[in-house]
């Protein structure tokens, strides 16, 4: 995964953008705000095809240093870190690696704990205190001229009983069930032994030699993503079909990894997702159905005709349509006429401080929300894009080559609505002031111009039309492209110079 722009230091020789098919990049040659009017030079748009206009130079503020690693590197560097650890205390490298994940990789740590009680720290992870020269972990395999009884299945004659460290039995049908159904069932990878209260683990190698190869996939998949939530500098590519994962030297500060846009930091990414968790799917329905008390805020549904209210938690009894308490009412239970009383109007002025708050919220998260499923939504353009393109083709002398810029725009779109979305999340915890208000002007002008690209690439293709509609998306793409700029280069370039002022304790 590498990153998307490079900034020239120098002057650009034509357009805003160079660009080339062969590094699929897309490069900005200078600093200023161009108007999207003067984007176009020439017949050909913004887009250079020569690969001698690519522009190198400094990274962008907004850029993130990381590479991508697959899961055979991954399983590498859990093999070296367990290495290195088991060469410190002459250890062997499936019982390092067990140790290692019941501290969740935290070498310094696990070091350390390691050094203090030996014996007590391997209870504690599950594994049985070795030999230097011996893997207590490894299962034995135990065949008795005596009858035994496998304590799950009552079988009175296994063939074979198998054990772990600890010593207890079980017949080889009962742990592959009992594997594959920890593993493929509830995605567990830290397996105890069968035994009630045994905490003894089991090992890799028993698990690999007793499961399925569906199963045993399972399972490794299982231990890199144990891997990668352990460890803070990385993180799981968000899209759905890349099994890449990303290390980036950001990450402890950034959410970039989570959502591929440089654009909040994680403390406020974190709040986002989890307010989003515990809000979205019940807020529309709160706000239309139910009310808070007067006193304590509590959240009450009206279940009946009556309007005489009681709140469960403090008590308080009011009125559900003016909201005034209930002892000034007097009989009119179904009824109000004391709108304007002074009780009344402090509890709703209450209530609607509570309601501004939800429709404030409400109003971040849709939009939110939106931008996510138009980019879901975007992903299908693929293929109305490719047929486009296919019929380009056929309608018009354009090449193969020449016809990219639809797909490069459909590209842009995708990219723009990630980073609008978050931008979203960042408003809703910004402070009201000139700041937030510059913030959302550069919002709402990156808003408009992918809105106007994404109608464009709705549009029909006419043969004859052809040529203006290349031209159109290919200057608003570039457009797109250089407002998306804006937004990220200066939202980072506020976090660095500490110009952002938030609403909430981080």
């Amino acid at each position: 995964m590498s990153s998307d722009y490079d900034i020239s230091d120098g002057e650009g020789s034509g357009s805003e953008y160079a660009y080339s098919d062969s590094d699929d990049v897309m490069l900005d040659s200078q600093a200023d705000d161009v108007p999207e009017d003067e984007m176009s030079d020439g017949d050909d748009g913004a887009f250079a095809m020569d690969e001698s206009t690519i522009l190198k130079g400094k990274t962008k503020t907004y850029e993130v240093e990381h590479k991508s690693l697959s899961v055979e590197e991954l399983e590498k560097q859990m093999e070296k870190d367990a290495n290195q650890f088991a060469g410190i205390f002459g250890l062997e490298l499936p019982t390092a690696m067990m140790f290692l994940r019941y501290m969740n990789w935290n070498k310094e740590q696990a070091i350390e704990r390691f050094m203090e009680d030996q014996q007590t720290m391997l209870g504690k992870a599950g594994i049985i205190p070795p030999e230097p020269t011996r893997n207590s972990s490894k299962a034995k395999s135990v065949s008795k001229s005596e009858p035994l009884m496998c304590p799950v299945c009552c079988d009175d004659s296994p063939e074979k009983m198998l054990s772990l460290a600890c010593g207890h039995e079980f017949c080889s049908e009962c742990w592959t069930q009992y594997l594959e159904g920890k593993i493929r069932g509830e995605g567990e990878v830290q397996l105890a032994c069968m035994a009630e209260k045994c905490r003894v683990l089991v090992p890799d190698a028993f698990v690999f030699e007793r499961v399925s190869p569906v199963t045993r996939e399972r399972f490794r998949e299982g231990l890199v993503r144990q891997f990668v939530a352990s460890v803070p500098k990385l993180r799981f590519c968000p899209h759905p079909s890349c099994v890449y994962t990303v290390q980036c030297s950001a990450a402890s500060r950034r959410s970039s990894l989570d959502t591929i846009v440089p654009t909040v930091t994680c403390e406020i990414s974190k709040l986002w997702l989890k307010k989003c968790q515990d809000d979205s799917e019940t807020a529309n329905w709160i706000k239309s159905n139910t009310k808070e008390c007067t006193k304590c805020q509590s959240t009450i549904e009206k279940n009946g005709g009556c309007n005489h209210m009681t709140c469960k938690k403090c008590k308080m009894e009011f009125c559900w349509v003016c909201m005034g308490p209930w002892s000034e009412h007097g009989n009119a239970w179904y009824t109000c006429n004391r709108f304007d009383e002074k009780d009344s109007v402090e509890a709703r002025d209450s209530q609607s401080k509570s309601r501004a708050s939800l429709e404030r919220y409400l109003f971040y998260y849709n939009r939110y929300a939106n931008h996510e499923q138009s980019a879901k939504l975007s992903l299908d353009l693929y293929a109305k894009t490719e047929r486009k393109m296919e019929e380009m083709q056929v309608t018009s002398d354009l090449t193969w080559i020449e016809v990219q810029f639809a797909k490069k725009a459909v590209d842009e779109v995708i990219k723009c609505r990630n980073t609008l979305q978050w931008t979203y999340a960042m408003a809703y915890y910004l402070f009201l002031g000139n700041e937030k208000e510059l913030f959302e002007d550069n919002q709402r002008d990156l808003e408009k111009a992918v809105e106007d690209l994404s109608e464009l690439l709705e549009l029909p293709i006419e043969s004859q039309d052809i040529p203006v509609l290349r031209q159109k998306i290919t200057d608003k793409t570039v457009y797109v492209l250089k407002r998306n700029d804006i937004v990220l280069e200066d939202t980072a370039k506020g976090f660095q110079d500490g110009r952002w002022v938030w609403n909430i304790t981080l």
